[in-house]
């Protein structure tokens, strides 16, 4: 007779879980870094910015939509397994970098570990029955969320007390845990389409990739409208342009269009895109100004008259309550989706982020003000994260979900660089007067225009819905599997 706990698939999720957390919680513990890794390294700001975000961001883009079409082809659990173990060597070798030259190669490396969370959703139907895939997707995609203040809080205390390297540590234990769940408790994909690899779409898709995220990654140094960044945003679109063309023509393409263009998928990822903004938007203003006027010189913080004057953890735990609060509703997104539609919880996510992001563009004098504020955009958030998935688990089939959900993480992510160089040119063009200092209506600003960004989304996903599409309409065959396995495991 088989236990509860293989029936029920939990000891799966936990395993499915640990694979995502130990991607979402090694990045974001890692933001606190920024200013050690400049002293200690010898280095420039732009050279610890590209150790922390931007080595593993470019690596990422491009390598997350060919290590999912290989989990669709030869199996997720295997791509998977291979994608932890690349990003735990990527983390010992971080933890041991000689000199900022190092740690961004390493880091590069561990941009494979974006990939984990598409073949984590894409295997979540196949190891819990279907009773429980809605609760399964929402809790799996909300962690990528929720980890955020629970992890730059762990990172500003081992920061603060220990070396930098400890970081890479503690992520490399998280890591192994995850592999050795994974490999003992999750099985293979039942659903796999073996196919050619389309070299040249990879190739094609991430040069466009790369082009533009480089190009907003480097903007603010070169100039928006520099030949460099100017010329890099043309050839990003050329190159789209020019990857689309051929995976239209090509017999077995790296990225089916109908995942990328059709409808409703197009939706999701308009949202994932928009949604990534807005994350990104508060995810750096909110530490930033709970921090200041800490860290300026005496003369400079006088004229800072905002701000909480608080640490890099004291920071994080303001959005705590936040994130503890975007976990009960990405769980509750399959509910709210039965009784509404399966745009609703993004819909509601992406309105309460903007009604959270209003509040704190009118009230963040005081510390409770913003937390309450993030109380509100990161419950939204929860909803909307867990929403994504679970929109292009409704309509996509079971040998793409990998490629799928890879797409939709990638778009994300791209919004998350548009979100936060929006940020950092918004303060940029308001400073307190002589000073390159950022002055307290640009914050304001910036939280107007993220707040606009999600009530735009949400406006999107409600005009955008269509008619509900069926589980048993979309994937008959599957669902017959599904019962199939069910009732072998009673």
């Amino acid at each position: 007779m088989t236990a509860p706990a293989a029936r029920s698939g939990t000891k799966a999720l936990l395993a499915l879980i640990l694979a995502v957390l130990s991607y979402s919680l090694v990045q974001t513990m890692l933001v606190p870094t920024l200013g050690v890794l400049q002293v200690e390294l010898g280095t420039s700001a732009a050279g610890a910015s590209w150790a922390v975000l931007s080595s593993t961001l470019l690596a990422s883009a491009v390598l997350t939509p060919l290590i999912s079409r290989l989990g669709d082809s030869y199996g997720k659990r295997r791509m998977l397994l291979v994608t932890l173990v690349l990003h735990l060597l990527g983390n010992i070798g971080a933890a041991a970098s000689w000199n900022v030259g190092a740690l961004i190669a390493f880091r590069g490396v561990q941009g494979v570990s974006l990939a984990l969370l598409p073949l984590s959703l894409g295997l979540i139907r196949d190891v819990l029955p279907p009773r429980r895939v809605a609760f399964g997707l929402g809790l799996t995609s909300g962690m990528v969320g929720g980890a955020a203040g629970v992890a730059l809080v762990v990172g500003g205390l081992i920061v603060d007390h220990v070396s930098w390297r400890w970081l890479f540590v503690a992520g490399s234990v998280l890591i192994l845990l995850a592999l050795v769940a994974v490999w003992r408790y999750v099985p293979e994909s039942r659903s796999t389409a073996p196919a050619p690899l389309d070299v040249a779409g990879a190739v094609l898709l991430g040069l466009a990739l790369v082009s533009v995220l480089l190009a907003l990654t480097e903007g603010p140094d070169w100039g928006w409208s520099s030949g460099r960044a100017l010329g890099l945003f043309a050839g990003g679109v050329l190159f789209c342009g020019v990857f689309l063309w051929w995976e239209h023509r090509v017999s077995d393409p790296l990225i089916s269009p109908a995942l990328l263009l059709g409808r409703p998928i197009a939706g999701a990822h308009v949202g994932a895109f928009l949604l990534g903004a807005t994350q990104f938007v508060f995810y750096v203003l909110v530490p930033k100004l709970s921090e200041l006027p800490t860290g300026l010189p005496p003369k400079a913080a006088r004229l800072v008259d905002y701000g909480f004057g608080t640490s890099v953890t004291v920071a994080g735990l303001l959005l705590i309550p936040g994130t503890l609060l975007g976990l009960p509703a990405s769980a509750a997104v399959g509910r709210v989706s039965g009784v509404l539609g399966p745009r609703a919880p993004l819909a509601v996510g992406l309105a309460l982020s903007a009604v959270g992001g209003a509040s704190m563009a009118m009230f963040h004098a005081r510390e409770w003000q913003a937390v309450a504020a993030y109380a509100v955009i990161g419950t939204g958030f929860g909803f909307a994260m867990a929403a994504l998935p679970k929109l292009i688990h409704d309509v996509t089939p079971p040998d793409a979900l990998a490629t799928a959900n890879g797409i939709n993480t990638v778009a994300r992510t791209v919004g998350g660089a548009v979100g936060s160089q929006l940020a950092a040119a918004i303060l940029a063009s308001r400073t307190i007067s002589g000073t390159s200092l950022p002055d307290d209506s640009g914050f304001a600003l910036a939280f107007w225009i993220a707040t606009g960004i999600a009530a735009s989304g949400a406006l999107y996903a409600l005009l955008a819905g269509g008619r509900r599409v069926s589980h048993k309409a979309a994937r008959p065959e599957n669902e017959v599997a599904d019962h199939r396995l069910e009732e072998r495991t009673k």
